[in-house]
């Protein structure tokens, strides 16, 4: 498998949406062929997402089981594997709980990194959010909010870091199509009241993801797409790749 190809790229679209790649997420590697406990592999993938236009890329980093991992061994490996074929291309991981339930251990995690990410995700709707997200300011990892509910917020506006966060990320489950809009637009209009210099990232997950991802265009805000979130395209079929995900983004942000 090679990391690009010139069938793959297409021009980046405009800077005026920044447009993440989650490659991998928590699922299982059976679920799909890109979804590999092989860092190279997945890395692969992730460059031939930045060439169909991706500005980011965010990835879970795997133990030899092809579980979350936020060994410091295991985050090495993954981060320098995207950035070995994706220079420049900022990373981020995430630093979910599933990952490491226990707040110390996961602290301490995260403190023996040795190869820093541009960026992570902290779930506010988990205990220890306030922790990691402080230890990652830190360390000079940036920080981006996870918000995934009432909860969540209400956790996140009470927090000393909340104004030195990169940006929050809104996540909408897969609900009802005519409820998102309104779920969405609640969300921002309480973080921009709380930061209102803050950026915002909106993406939904399985049947969401299209519907969300449309809405995140018109409202002008950062959305993200990949193999996290759906494995299918827009019009149902099974995504051959993350590039595949990403250039039908690219489509859908330009119109087409």
């Amino acid at each position: 498998m090679t990391a690009t190809s010139d069938t793959d790229h297409v021009p980046v679209p405009e800077r005026r949406m920044l447009l993440q790649a989650c490659v991998n997420g928590a699922r299982d590697a059976v679920g799909h062929p890109w979804l590999s406990a092989d860092a190279s592999v997945v890395a692969d993938d992730a460059a031939r997402a930045v060439a169909a236009g991706a500005h980011e890329v965010h990835v879970h980093p795997k133990d030899a089981t092809g579980r979350d991992s936020l060994a410091a061994d295991d985050v090495a490996r993954w981060v320098r594997a995207v950035r070995s074929v994706s220079p420049g291309v900022p990373v981020g991981v995430t630093t979910g709980a599933w990952a490491e339930p226990d707040v110390e251990r996961r602290l301490a995690a995260i403190e023996a990194w040795t190869e820093l990410p541009d960026h992570a995700s902290v779930n506010w709707h988990e205990g220890g959010a306030d922790e990691v997200a402080a230890l990652l300011l830190k360390r000079g990892v940036a920080v981006e909010a996870g918000l995934w509910d009432a909860a969540g917020f209400e956790v996140w506006k009470r927090s000393p870091v909340r104004g030195e966060c990169l940006r929050v990320l809104i996540e909408l489950p897969d609900e009802p199509t005519d409820t998102l809009r309104d779920h969405a637009e609640g969300m921002i209009a309480h973080v921009e009241l709380e930061e209102p210099d803050l950026p915002i990232l909106l993406h939904g997950e399985e049947g969401s993801t299209w519907p969300v991802f449309d809405l995140a265009v018109e409202l002008g805000v950062a959305s993200r797409i990949g193999l996290e979130d759906t494995l299918l395209l827009p019009d149902g079929a099974t995504a051959p790749g993350n590039a595949a995900l990403v250039r039908a983004a690219v489509a859908r942000l330009r119109g087409v």
